[in-house]
């Protein structure tokens, strides 16, 4: 089972992944998209979706530094396994927070207003369910490395992180994650199962940049000026500094 879990799993979750977003945006281009809702409510969603990202943007740049990067680097750089640990605790539990309530509310909004409901499909339900149950295990994990296992031989920058650079390497060591506390298992096991199930959802907008509107023609403009002059309009053009609704001589 161990074998199964962190040497099988990763690269089937992994070419399930891959595979999927290639297949939909081959064949689903006009489902690659957020679904986006706030047209039915606004509110809820002003507060909960920066929540959510933000804390999102900072969940991911801590599993940067603490997957990805060796912990030999940051011996080198001169920064010690406690203000390590430190940051790690507080901007993790911080950005994970953020994250959560971000979720709750996402998830609050969409169960009480009827309409976004309605929009709600199965696959979104799904992602919920095993986003919010990722992000609440990791939180805890954050939580008990810097403080319940602080005093034990545990270390997840040499079981976890050798183990998951170890994926991309091409060379996992499976028996690295044979004495890692189950919260951490279920946590890496549950987040390749998200990865699996990404293309299938609305993460998949993750994915796409407006890069286009770098290099898109300029929206031309025409000015009211240009409509009196073709005989298109009775009133004369106002300056841009004027009250709407005023001519330049100030009436109506």
């Amino acid at each position: 089972m161990n074998t199964f879990l962190f040497l099988i799993l990763p690269y089937i979750c992994l070419a399930i992944f891959v595979v999927g977003h290639w297949w939909r945006y081959k064949y689903d281009k006009f489902g690659w998209t957020t679904r986006s809702s706030q047209l039915y409510e606004d509110s809820l969603l002003r507060w909960g979706s920066p929540l959510f990202h933000f804390g999102m943007l900072g969940v991911v740049g801590g599993h940067i530094i603490g997957l990805l990067l060796p912990k030999g680097w940051t011996d080198r750089l001169g920064v010690s396994e406690s203000t390590y640990h430190a940051f790690a605790l507080g901007g993790g539990l911080l950005a994970g927070a953020m994250a959560l309530v971000g979720l709750i509310m996402l998830v609050y909004r969409r169960r009480t207003v009827r309409p976004v409901f309605k929009a709600t499909t199965v696959m979104d339900k799904v992602m919920y369910l095993f986003l919010g149950t990722v992000i609440v295990i990791g939180c805890w994990n954050t939580f008990a490395s810097a403080v319940l296992h602080a005093d034990t031989e545990f270390n997840y920058r040499t079981t976890v992180s050798p183990w998951f650079r170890g994926i991309f390497y091409g060379q996992p060591d499976p028996t690295l994650m044979a004495g890692v506390p189950v919260g951490f298992q279920m946590h890496a096991v549950l987040a390749f199962l998200l990865f699996a199930l990404w293309p299938f959802t609305r993460l998949v907008h993750v994915f796409s940049a407006p890069v286009g509107y770098l290099t898109r023609p300029y929206i031309v403009y025409r000015s009211r000026a240009d409509h009196v002059r073709r005989g298109l309009g009775n009133r004369s053009p106002q300056p841009g500094w004027e009250r709407p609704g005023l001519d330049s001589a100030g009436r109506r």
